[in-house]
């Protein structure tokens, strides 16, 4: 089966990138309740292994605390509800944002998508369905969403956005420089941009036909749908995919200050070597400080010399201040890296 959406010009005018605080915890949610031990739909996800390892017992704990029981049922195994995943303003919406705009769903608008959740997917109990009938079902869920987005998510949300905000700097950097073709060729490998229109492969089952209408598309990336893809198209939400981030895989690896030094170690030292490493895509010093775990105070004198030195440069992005490698620190890292493979 393949999903083709069509795309004019206008949609591709109002198309834009964004990061989700709320869609991010939804799909941690799927992720480990079908990773599992037990689970029907017990599936391996390598490159995140090491945060589901360490937040099952947490997961756990949640489950005995909060009602996930009836998130779960609004996620169904084929098909979910979309007032619980709004379309986010902009980059900077906070999780409160979002939950807000979920509490105020109507009663009217979440029944209708509770209704085809429960046709397409298999019956919950009685009780979780007396709570999805209930006028309050969209506050009561986002109750349960706050509370497990303080168990699960808020203690490495800062690690998260910093992978998130590097691939929106990247798509973007690519869209300003070479077009929309450019900015998703690499987005995953289930999508494919042709003249007019962004193609998916899915499941078999026959193939399916969207238009935007003029309404654009939202590109949300997500570290934890990794390796799949998600559309959001049913009015009246604003089309949207979401999609995986880059770097998944590493994203947990904090540095090893155990191992043995590497030349690029040796010549600049093993934090601003780090540094140089990191900077292969645009970053903030954020960013820098959560996926490198050094000090805000550290980074600022590291990337001062590096500056200094003609191997980074820096420039303003909305609110940040972004830093990459300059040409020299590209040869720099190219000329350690195979130095250290001869």
């Amino acid at each position: 089966m393949a999903l083709r959406i069509k795309v004019s010009k206008e949609d591709l005018a109002m198309s834009r990138f964004a990061i989700s605080p709320l869609w991010e915890l939804t799909c941690a949610l799927g992720r480990l309740t079908e990773t599992a031990p037990g689970s029907a739909r017990r599936r391996t996800v390598e490159a995140l292994e090491p945060w589901l390892a360490r937040t099952r017992a947490r997961y756990q704990a949640l489950a005995c605390e909060a009602d996930i029981e009836v998130i779960h049922a609004l996620y169904g195994e084929h098909y979910g509800v979309d007032f619980l995943s709004p379309v986010p303003a902009d980059v900077s919406s906070t999780i409160g944002d979002l939950l807000a705009q979920v509490r105020s769903t109507p009663p009217d608008q979440a029944h209708r998508e509770i209704a085809e959740v429960l046709r397409r997917n298999r019956e919950p109990g009685p009780r979780v369905r007396r709570i999805l009938a209930s006028d309050q079902v969209a506050e009561y869920a986002a109750d349960v969403l706050a509370v497990a987005w303080q168990a699960l998510i808020e203690p490495e949300w800062p690690t998260l956005r910093a992978i998130l905000e590097r691939d929106v700097v990247h798509r973007a950097g690519q869209l300003a420089a070479k077009g929309w073709a450019a900015a998703l060729a690499d987005l995953t490998t289930r999508l494919e941009w042709r003249a007019g229109s962004i193609e998916c492969a899915r499941a078999p089952g026959g193939d399916e036909d969207a238009e935007l209408g003029g309404r654009g598309l939202l590109f949300v990336p997500s570290v934890f749908i990794w390796p799949g893809v998600a559309f959001s198209l049913e009015p009246p939400w604003p089309p949207a995919v979401v999609y995986p981030a880059r770097g998944v895989a590493a994203l947990w690896e904090q540095p090893d200050k155990t191992a043995p030094s590497r030349p690029l170690d040796r010549l600049v030292g093993r934090s601003r070597a780090a540094i140089l490493l990191a900077l292969e895509q645009p970053a903030s010093t954020t960013q820098l400080a959560a996926t490198l775990g050094q000090s805000l105070g550290g980074l600022g004198g590291h990337l001062s010399v590096l500056r200094s030195a003609g191997l980074v440069t820096r420039a303003r992005s909305g609110r940040s201040v972004l830093y990459w490698r300059t040409p020299a620190g590209d040869t720099l890292v190219a000329a350690a890296y195979g130095t250290a493979g001869a």
